[in-house]
């Protein structure tokens, strides 16, 4: 069955090509597409265009529906185009009319932005979950190893001192950036798209504010030529904010991959978190994190691949959108394993703390000397190269008595603020009260 079909069939070919992978896709829309027509009908009845009854002998369905998901026993039959058409055909063969009277005062279109909307709603949330496990765990290896040093460097060179706790806190803190950034896409997508219908909104006098209340929605896209342009714009929000948690987690990943060689030493993994080589019997390849690095990668890829299929698309609905499912979808699912892999290895790093003692190092501590001639009354350029003349001459000293006080610092992590930071951005995120709408909504159909 097709919603738009009417005498003519469309050319099996021609069908097979339209549908692509949607149907796939569209069963992880299934329950928010139940949820989207429990408010829709609760709102048809305030205006006349179901009675009460109706409206309640539909409802019942719909739940029934709804469990069937959560149940994974729904299933897109043979045949049926989507899943507005799988549910729309569900309620009229038991119900008969009354199960057509639920597409009135909307279109497939809004239909699938609102679907969509409420599934990317549900997606940040189990990122922003998955990312306060990594978050608390960077920030707990933070402070346990927060006097344990480690060499800093730039242009990969050996630069200055720092320490296990700086760097593990570093990560910590760009997450809490990356959960900003998160809490701002999920801002843009939590307004309510339904009743927009094909994008130029209907004749019916439909109340758009109470399904925006049902469905927990923060505001209305008030413009129904806007909205429908949501399609598209969100999901390259969406994939903006991806690709901000993919250079986090990617980055870090580098870093492991670079500090677990031997020549560096810094870090390692047990053998059970290793993969080998098939000829030479001394490997212990970083192979996870490769992996890591390589998915993350792929997921800063993502907004220039939804920016090309939709950049020169004008106003209105057009089929290239289809595509987006199939870029986004896979994406958030790829965020979730990196998340997932990485809150089970990050436990079982091994870190190997340098000696400022070690000759090795004696270099990093080259601007502690610099800094301790200015405190003594000399101006920075002419204590610069002194050093500079003591290191070229083979006879700088280090002293490895460290004095770093200020916020941020190797002394002064400052990871209680860091989690403030966090937490307070954490309280944006409304996901408690969607919770309790779609509750309301379903024990509406008991």
């Amino acid at each position: 069955m097709k919603l738009w079909e009417k005498d003519t069939a469309a050319a099996p070919r021609i069908e097979s090509f339209t549908v692509g992978k949607d149907r796939e896709m569209d069963l992880r829309l299934a329950r928010y597409d139940v949820l989207g027509s429990l408010a829709h009908i609760r709102m048809l009845e305030t205006i006349g265009l179901l009675t009460p009854e109706e409206r309640k002998i539909l409802a019942a369905e719909l739940v029934v529906i709804f469990r069937s998901v959560e149940a994974e026993t729904f299933i897109l039959a043979s045949g049926i185009e989507d899943i507005h058409s799988q549910v729309e055909v569900l309620l009229t063969r038991r119900l008969g009319d009354v199960g057509k009277k639920i597409h009135s005062g909307r279109s497939r279109n809004d239909q699938v932005l609102l679907d969509l909307r409420l599934y990317f709603r549900a997606g940040l949330e189990d990122i922003v979950q998955g990312m306060e496990g990594i978050f608390y765990q960077f920030q707990s290896l933070a402070k346990q190893h927060r006097h344990a040093l480690m060499p800093g460097y730039t242009h990969f060179q050996l630069a200055m001192i720092s320490s296990y706790g700086l760097w593990f806190g570093s990560w910590a803190e760009s997450l809490a950036e990356d959960l900003a950034l998160m809490a701002a896409v999920f801002g843009i997508i939590n307004h309510n798209p339904l009743g927009s219908a094909a994008g130029y909104g209907s004749s019916f006098p439909l109340d758009r504010k109470m399904t925006t209340d049902l469905l927990g929605f923060q505001d209305l896209s008030y413009n129904v030529i806007h909205a429908q342009m949501g399609r598209g714009k969100s999901e390259w929000f969406l994939a903006v904010a991806l690709a901000s948690l993919g250079s986090t987690l990617g980055k870090f990943a580098m870093d492991v991959v670079l500090y677990s060689n031997p020549h560096y030493g810094l870090l390692s993994l047990p053998k059970e978190c290793t993969t080998g080589s098939s000829i030479m019997p001394h490997k212990k390849n970083p192979d996870v994190f490769e992996l890591l690095r390589g998915k993350c990668n792929a997921l800063q890829a993502l907004p220039g691949q939804v920016s090309l299929l939709t950049h020169n698309l004008p106003a209105g609905y057009h089929r290239d959108f289809q595509l987006l499912k199939e870029m986004v979808f896979p994406a958030l699912d790829t965020a979730l394993e990196c998340l997932g892999m990485l809150a089970w290895i990050l436990p079982r790093l091994e870190i190997h703390p340098i000696s400022p003692n070690d000759p090795r190092f004696a270099h990093l501590f080259t601007v502690e000397k610099v800094n301790d001639l200015v405190l003594g009354g000399m101006p920075f350029r002419d204590a610069y190269r002194q050093v500079g003349e003591m290191v070229d001459q083979g006879t700088f000293e280090p002293n490895p008595d460290l004095h770093h006080v200020h916020e941020g610092s190797i002394g002064n992590l400052c990871l209680e603020a860091v989690e403030q930071k966090w937490e307070k951005v954490k309280k944006e995120f409304p996901f408690a009260y969607i919770a309790a709408r779609y509750a309301s909504l379903l024990r509406d159909g008991n």
